[in-house]
């Protein structure tokens, strides 16, 4: 049927609507806009013909009663008892309703209309079947817990470590670092005076090559100076030339990747020096380690070369001759921050603290040796990685490196001789397979190996500390979405008794 509501008020307009079959009896009244459609829609339920305060054109407002199935709309007001507020009355069309029950005065109204947990009560109400899990609040609250988890699902569900195979004739490169601005990985050589890029696909360019350097120089450390743009690179020379130790800089911001200074790295007192791998802090300074003298140089930002440290700590371990590799001493290094540098002993398997300021320095309390521990590097959380050419090792430390404890370890390819390691793009721990054992043998060397790797090195402790941290969010979230659930239930229960 239809029916014209008739008013005075001037905001309010004519409209005629279709109330469908009858039914249970209900009463709705409309308020107009000027495009003719409904602004507000109150619904009271059978026998409480009233309207909220707060509308001018209530006292003119028209409503109706008429008989139709009941079918639950989404209001924007409830009616509850006990309640001091106003609740104004309006007449009804249908004079034959003139005798039904009016609202209670202890009636109050509240605005729901910003509240989405009622907003899905009520629509569960208008459906019984309707399933809570798909209302607004359920699916907000999933978005929200899969974007919590999803860092921790990508590490948990990832498919095998990255792998990196790059062709390079000859190569053997020693040192490795990491290139966060330009997302690439630099490598030195054993054999060349060159330095490479190598992308995370094996793509390899060269980057620098440098013929002012002695012809059987190595680069055997490599660091990026991210403040400053600057690449850092240890040069050493053996026989048949003069010794030459040296750390060259260059700029990465010309496009011929320009020499900035070389610094010739004075001799220690034995006059048995050994450059090896640098480190770079805050403010620029570079500090170089000396595996023949146990010793630590220091050049300036300007290029200004001096002995650093000569700590007794460096020779208070014995060391056994006989082993392989025993003339290695202090050998990767790397600064941790507050002040401080981390650098280990190849022969011993000890570990230093070394203050940055004054080159003092202590052993760090471990709960194990790194025998032949090869190179050093630190992830943005604390963690301190150290390479050596059969394990990879994972460190941490609660008090600024007095003590430490190797809390993880991965096995490496002996083989394939690792000797460095870096920290790459999502904090991945990265290790270099250079074949430099093989490039020391002149027979070997001669047949020209063209291929080398850089491989992903994960720790399998905080593998499955990750996999506990998604059960237990998993748990929490479907705790919470369960007491949900019976809240909606009971405040769905609650609604039906108000409206029938």
């Amino acid at each position: 049927m239809n029916l014209e509501i008739i008013h005075a008020c001037s905001s309010w307009k004519p409209f005629k609507t279709t109330l469908g079959q009858m039914g249970e009896t209900r009463r709705v009244c409309w308020r107009m806009t000027t495009d003719e459609l409904p602004l507000v829609v109150v619904f009271i339920g059978p026998g409480r013909p009233g309207l909220p305060c707060g509308s001018s054109c209530i006292p003119s407002a028209e409503c109706a009663l008429e008989k139709a199935p009941f079918v639950a709309p989404t209001p924007k007001f409830i009616v509850t008892p006990k309640s001091r507020s106003c609740f104004r009355r309006s007449p009804v069309i249908d004079q034959s309703s003139s005798t039904r029950p009016r609202p209670k005065s202890s009636d109050r109204i509240i605005p729901i209309s910003d509240s989405t947990e009622f907003e899905s009560a009520t629509m569960f109400a208008a459906d019984p079947n309707r399933n809570l899990t798909s209302s607004p609040v359920a699916t907000k609250f999933f978005l929200f817990l899969l974007f919590l988890l999803h860092p921790h699902l990508q590490l948990a569900h990832a498919k095998k470590p990255h792998a990196i195979a790059f062709r390079s004739p000859a190569l053997y490169p020693e040192a490795m670092a990491w290139d966060p601005s330009a997302q690439h990985f630099l490598v030195g050589s054993l054999r060349s005076r060159s330095i490479h890029t190598v992308s995370d696909a094996g793509v390899v360019e060269g980057l620098i090559h440098d013929d002012s350097l002695p012809p059987n120089s190595t680069i055997l450390g490599i660091a990026v100076d991210r403040p400053r743009n600057r690449l850092l690179a240890v040069v050493h020379s053996v026989a048949p030339l003069p010794p030459f130790n040296a750390l060259v800089a260059y700029d990465l911001r010309s496009p011929r990747r320009r020499r900035l200074f070389l610094s010739l790295l004075p001799p220690s007192p034995s006059g048995e020096d050994g450059a090896n791998d640098v480190a770079v802090d805050f403010d620029g300074n570079a500090f170089v380690t000396n595996s023949f003298a146990d010793l630590i140089w220091k050049v300036s930002p300007d290029g200004a070369a001096s002995i650093f440290s000569r700590s007794p700590a460096f020779t208070s371990f014995p060391v056994d001759r006989d082993a392989p590799h025993s003339y290695c001493g202090l050998n990767g290094i790397a600064h941790v921050g507050r002040g401080h540098l981390l650098v280990v002993q190849s022969n011993t398997g000890k570990m230093y603290r070394v203050d940055a300021e004054d080159g003092a320095a202590r052993a760090v309390l471990l709960d194990r040796d790194l025998p032949l521990a090869d190179d050093v590097a630190v992830r943005r959380d604390g963690v301190v990685l150290v390479v050596s050419m059969n394990k990879l090792w994972f460190l941490k430390s609660e008090d600024g490196w007095g003590e430490g404890v190797v809390y993880d370890e991965a096995a490496l390819d002996a083989e394939r001789f690792p000797t460095s390691v870096a920290v790459g793009a999502e904090e991945r721990a990265y290790v270099l397979y250079g074949h430099v054992l093989e490039a020391m043998s002149a027979a070997a060397a001669a047949a020209g190996r063209e291929w080398f790797g850089i491989e992903e090195v994960r720790s399998e402790r905080e593998s499955q500390d990750e996999k506990v941290w998604i059960y237990v969010l998993l748990g929490l979230g479907l705790a919470y979405f369960m007491f949900w659930r019976f809240q909606m239930k009971q405040l769905v229960t609650h609604l039906n008794k108000k409206t029938n």
